[in-house]
């Protein structure tokens, strides 16, 4: 899985945030709303403003991903608050209900920030792509899509990588616009273990 050599979570902060957002859910089945995370009880690096995405899946299947590619707030509140959106608010699943939060498994996807690319062409910026590493931003005019690098696990070669984001900005696979805006990221992905 895709990894930033820029920072590296300690195993404690890893588990801490899997913590918050498992506890996250839990709380937001009887208050409807995210976990409050008590910042000063975090690490200096939880405290931190990081944009992240928290992934759920059951089994092996896409459960609920919600995320931010911008750092708004610190990173243990931006993962309690993902959490909940992922489990409740991601409008192409129901929302998760309590029998299921056992059989979901959650990961964190910890963004560095973003570097645009820079291309001449199309095929010049599918050269570029590193698979297993890039995470990609697309905009279009108001549009804009993302594909984390965990994603390159189902759709490895560049060209596929590429053209299913396209399609998931609202493109055409075929679409090509001299105004194409493409950004790379790198993450940190944290994910449970044993479930």
């Amino acid at each position: 899985m895709s990894s930033n050599s820029e920072k590296v979570y300690s195993a404690e902060e890893s588990d801490r945030l899997l913590d918050i957002a498992r506890h996250s859910i839990t709380h937001g089945f009887t208050h409807n709303v995210s976990l409050p995370v008590p910042l000063p009880s975090c690490t200096p690096a939880l405290r931190e403003p990081r944009a992240c995405f928290v992934t759920l899946q059951m089994s092996g299947q896409l459960r609920g991903c919600i995320g931010s590619l911008e750092a708004r707030m610190a990173l243990a509140q931006e993962v309690s608050d993902n959490a909940y959106r992922a489990a409740f608010l991601d409008p192409r699943f129901d929302p998760l209900t309590p029998d299921e939060l056992g059989l979901v498994s959650i990961s964190v996807s910890v963004l560095a920030p973003a570097i645009p690319l820079v291309f001449t062409s199309e095929s010049d910026l599918i050269k570029q792509l590193r698979p297993g590493i890039d995470g990609l931003i697309l905009e279009c005019g108001r549009q804009r899509g993302t594909f984390l690098p965990s994603v390159w696990d189902t759709l490895s070669r560049p060209e596929d990588f590429w053209h299913q984001l396209k399609i998931k900005t609202g493109l055409r696979a075929d679409y090509w616009s001299d105004t194409f805006r493409v950004s790379r990221y790198t993450t940190i992905y944290i994910e449970e273990k044993g479930r």
